[in-house]
């Protein structure tokens, strides 16, 4: 049976309570709550429009239309050309005769216009949502991903991008020397069920960008129940607002290859229950895991442009305890390794074995002031941040850090960030206890909150 929690952040004002209490995690009710918990198996009503398939490369404009249901089969690829999708287009993937799932790639030299609204986003789904059979259900794999490619600088040229094959029917490589470039727009949009391992360390994320410039717009986008990452930045310098990653397989935010941009207001919430189903049973799955570069594309990690994305007031989520995590589990709330620099702040982890880590390439950059770790609530179960040589510099620069194994939000205290906790509904606002609240830390502050729009673009499915 297919169960869904609906998201809900209206811009109704947070009722505080006026007590702080120190000894447990706040549950204060919330006007804007997330939403019940719904245990009926409906498909999405569009599952009675009319199908269209899309198949093979497309060198022409093409337009999508809400009053159709669109199945791309195997790998659809546009390219020297734009693809506009009206707002509440449904699109779904069918496995082609090569067994390639169906997947959207918008190449350098094309652009995509999708542009959503909060009540009828555009939806990349599995096509078991749309079948009419209440008794299907969805699971990651049944929708191949969204690839985003363009023309902004990366630091390994004409790289092809992963999850395809190396030679395609169409130009497969992204990067270049424009900025600015531009490769459209996504806005309100949803994927859902995606992902695709075409070999080790290859695979179709949820939504893949690479080399995307600073002129696209990526606003209010959602990656739900991906075979492998939710999002992964492969070079560019794209900016994006209001991101959500919900219960990947693999990593929720995830950069490579030289990526510059800023994001501010993420969130990303674990599944304790995913199977890790990229990592060939050795976990590697993390909030955020970020790269300057592959050990074959440079053993020093030192080519640039350097990998430092800029993300601001995000709320990465893991799990209610220790012990809840399944095997071979997650590691990580956000794991900077391989000469990648970041700024990470005004943000929230919690609910990971370790929080926020740096490797033996990575640490003296925050020593040094090279990335900045200022503003957050760094909480997780064995280690706050890592190494612990770094405890000094991170106080002083506002971070307020907490090590609890028994409690994922002793800490933080969010009003009820955990899924799959015994259908509980998720709310992860800050409470007024939580030590991010007086700061407006975190992905849901009095600002932010009102701009991430009603109940119908986000979903969560368990």
């Amino acid at each position: 049976m297919k169960k869904f929690l609906m998201l809900s952040a209206a811009a109704a004002t947070l009722a505080f309570s006026s007590c702080k209490k120190e000894s447990a995690p706040a549950t204060e009710a919330a006007a804007d709550t997330f939403g019940p918990v719904k245990t009926n198996a409906v498909d999405y009503v569009q599952s009675n429009l009319p199908k269209k398939t899309l198949q093979g490369n497309y060198s022409t404009n093409l337009s999508l239309s809400n009053d159709t249901v669109y199945v791309l089969k195997g790998i659809v690829a546009v390219d020297n050309a734009t693809m506009t999708i009206e707002a509440g287009t449904v699109i779904i993937g069918e496995v082609d005769a090569n067994n390639k799932p169906g997947t959207l790639v918008i190449c350098r030299h094309a652009t995509v216009q999708a542009v959503g609204t909060a009540s009828a986003p555009i939806i990349f789904t599995s096509g078991k949502l749309l079948d009419g059979n209440t008794f299907t259900t969805a699971a990651p794999g049944d929708f191949g991903g969204v690839i985003l490619l363009g023309q902004a600088p990366c630091n390994v040229a004409n790289k092809t991008i992963e999850g395809l094959d190396a030679i395609e029917p169409f130009d497969n490589r992204f990067g270049g020397s424009v900025a600015n470039h531009s490769s459209g727009t996504l806005k309100y949009v949803r994927i859902e069920f995606g992902g695709y391992i075409l070999s080790a360390n290859n695979e179709v994320n949820g939504l893949t960008l690479g080399g995307v410039g600073s002129g696209t717009t990526l606003d209010h986008i959602e990656v739900a129940y991906g075979k492998d990452d939710s999002f992964e930045f492969f070079g560019g310098t794209v900016n994006a607002t209001y991101l959500v990653s919900i219960a990947p397989d693999d990593d929720n935010f995830d950069f490579d290859n030289g990526y510059t941009g800023t994001i501010q207001y993420g969130l990303a919430i674990a599944d304790a229950y995913a199977t890790h189903s990229a990592s060939s049973g050795n976990s590697d799955s993390n909030g955020i895991e970020s790269d300057n570069n592959a050990p074959a594309e440079d053993a020093n990690y030192a080519i640039t442009p350097k990998t430092h994305p800029k993300l601001k007031n995000f709320t990465i989520i893991g799990a209610p305890a220790l012990n809840s995590w399944s095997a071979p589990g997650y590691l990580y709330a956000a794991r900077i390794r391989r000469g990648s620099e970041i700024d990470f702040e005004n943000s929230i982890i919690l609910g990971y074995p370790q929080g926020l880590v740096f490797d033996a390439t990575t640490q003296d950059f925050v020593t040094n002031n090279v990335s900045v770790v200022k503003n957050n609530v760094l909480t997780a179960f064995q280690t706050s941040i890592s190494p612990t040589s770094l405890n000094n510099k991170a106080d002083a620069n506002g971070n307020k850090r907490n090590v609890w194994a028994a409690n994922g939000n002793s800490y933080a205290r969010l009003t009820q960030p955990f899924l799959n906790n015994s259908n509980v509904q998720v709310n992860p606002i800050n409470t007024s206890a939580s030590p991010a609240t007086a700061g407006g830390w975190g992905a849901f502050n009095t600002q932010s909150r009102p701009f991430w729009g009603n109940t119908t673009w986000m979903k969560y499915y368990y």
